[in-house]
């Protein structure tokens, strides 16, 4: 009933930078929170960021100064904007979010199918 798509992902060299997207769709009351996570190989995912419906933000550590969060409610999208790209940051990247379907009452956690970004010379 609801899907997240990104898009955005690719190669870039160090230093550079990566704008990723997510388009959520389908039957959608209310979106709270959206974030993203990303997965290196051999890693566990973690958390990149996340913003609530008001634009309060969130970032990991590692991540702040470099990334940017927003989103647009009108259009069901988030977006992370991704600069001083670093090797350590080649993952696959994974948008998530809290969505309230249309006749439901709760929000229930929502994942795309996730966006290689490889950083690399």
């Amino acid at each position: 009933q609801v899907q997240l798509v990104e898009s955005g992902g690719g190669l870039v060299q160090p230093g550079g930078s990566l704008r990723l997207s997510c388009a959520a769709s389908g039957s959608i009351f209310s979106i709270n929170v959206m974030a993203w996570y990303r997965q290196a190989p051999g890693k566990e995912r973690e958390l990149v960021a996340d913003i609530t419906r008001i634009g309060n933000t969130n970032y990991a550590d590692s991540m702040k100064g470099r990334f940017t969060i927003s989103r647009d409610n009108a259009k069901n999208t988030v977006y992370l904007q991704m600069n001083s790209l670093e090797p350590e940051d080649t993952a696959v990247y994974f948008c998530n979010a809290d969505v309230q379907v249309i006749g439901t009452s709760r929000y229930l956690e929502h994942w795309g199918q996730g966006t290689l970004v490889t950083v690399s010379s």
